[in-house]
């Protein structure tokens, strides 16, 4: 599986990776998941402190410690849980990091992470303390790169000032181009990359279109109006070819992606995924087709 390199590290993630949120906590079920993105070629997994309140990662590392130097492990911080596990609360800031990074090493059992990230945040977070937190861990030897989790443009463009962070991880998809209005270009003009999430858009994307649409739409998207865009999508560009391919293929064509996320609750989505990003790129005509048939949005409520 072909890789691109990673922002400025010197890390270099496959065009694939597995999002480990929804491989579950069945150690046996969960394993052969991420044993078969391995013989994929698949090379980055992306995990969080937050999933299955720790046991996501306990899981991961355990199946990935037979080859750990040959993978790129990325996880995820800021959300924290109450101490009843009703829920959580959002704390970015210099102590909980430098405090939660410890417990994830520990669940991972590894002394270092390729990838840390912030798992969301918000303009009226510390930045500056939370920057000076991640650039102490990168000193001290904890973890190699950090980067974001984010959809805010306002607050990307503070981490493009402040910080030397080597990605961003953004929802993007042919029926989510939010991205594309401000965001995708301007990571691209610093030498940042983007790790994307949804590119199938809960499974609008695939051959199942709007059997997995919900009477609500999908964003800015009635359901009258996935109706009508979603059979021409995949008339007018799925004609030798799955849905699928067609999705992940479309934010592959964006210079900034660096590597598109799916999650898996089977080895066999692995295997279709894997299949979908060595398929061939969509031409220029391809892109051109998919960007008229749909339409950016424009950040509003993100700000």
């Amino acid at each position: 599986m072909k890789k691109r390199k990673l922002g400025h590290s010197d890390l270099y993630v496959t065009e694939l990776g597995l999002g480990c949120m929804s491989i579950g906590t069945e150690e046996k079920t969960a394993r052969s998941i991420i044993e078969t993105a391995l013989e994929e070629g698949i090379n980055y997994f992306d995990t969080a402190d937050l999933y299955d309140f720790g046991e996501n990662e306990k899981i991961v590392g355990q199946s990935l410690k037979a080859v750990r130097e040959n993978v790129i492990l990325a996880t995820k911080v800021g959300n924290r849980w109450k101490p009843d596990q009703s829920g959580w609360t959002w704390d970015a800031s210099k102590a909980y990091i430098k405090e939660a990074v410890k417990n994830s090493l520990k669940r991972l059992g590894t002394d270092y992470i390729d990838l840390y990230q912030v798992h969301g945040g918000t303009i009226d977070d510390p930045i500056d303390e939370t920057i000076e937190a991640f650039e102490e861990l990168k000193a001290e030897g904890f973890i190699r790169y950090y980067g974001i989790s984010s959809i805010r443009p306002n607050v990307i463009r503070e981490y493009i000032n402040k910080s030397s962070i080597v990605s961003v991880m953004m929802q993007y998809s042919i029926l989510d181009r939010r991205p594309e209005v401000e965001t995708l270009p301007l990571l691209h003009e610093h030498g940042i990359s983007v790790v994307t999430r949804g590119p199938l858009a809960k499974g609008l994307l695939t051959d199942k279109l709007l059997s997995k649409a919900s009477e609500k739409g999908y964003l800015d998207y009635s359901y009258r109006e996935l109706n009508e865009i979603l059979p021409r999508l995949k008339e007018n560009l799925a004609h030798d070819r799955s849905f699928t391919e067609v999705s992940l293929q479309y934010n592959l064509a964006n210079p900034a992606v660096a590597s598109v996320i799916t999650g898996a609750s089977s080895p066999e989505q692995i295997k279709r995924n894997a299949a979908a990003i060595r398929s061939t790129p969509l031409t220029d005509e391809e892109v051109l087709v998919i960007k008229d048939l749909t339409k950016p949005s424009i950040y509003t409520e993100h700000r």
